[in-house]
């Protein structure tokens, strides 16, 4: 991903809402997997790691990419930002080249 397509793609982040929540239970295989979905579904997803988490947002998201084959957009404070390329033409994100 270029940092063209990256700086698109925080554009059109900043004005979703995270539909994740990460907790105290940390990264499950019921979060990734609800998360895989909806990648699968929307292509790009914000994802919010609530205070009571121990683990480090930025390493979440490293793991959450690499399990849902997805690139980490943006990391800021406790929000997470993902995209993976859709299948269906109609849905899809056009990325400047």
């Amino acid at each position: 991903m270029t940092s063209k397509q990256r700086a698109y793609l925080k554009g059109l982040a900043m004005k979703i809402d995270p539909i994740f929540q990460i907790g105290k239970s940390g990264l499950t295989p019921e979060n990734t997997k609800s998360i895989q979905e909806a990648l699968d579904k929307r292509e790009l997803i914000k994802i919010s790691v609530l205070q009571n988490c121990l683990d480090d947002p930025k390493q979440l998201a490293e793991v959450l990419a690499e399990r849902t084959r997805s690139n980490v957009v943006q990391v800021i404070g406790k929000k997470i930002v993902l995209y993976k390329e859709g299948k269906e033409e109609k849905k899809k994100i056009n990325l400047p080249k």
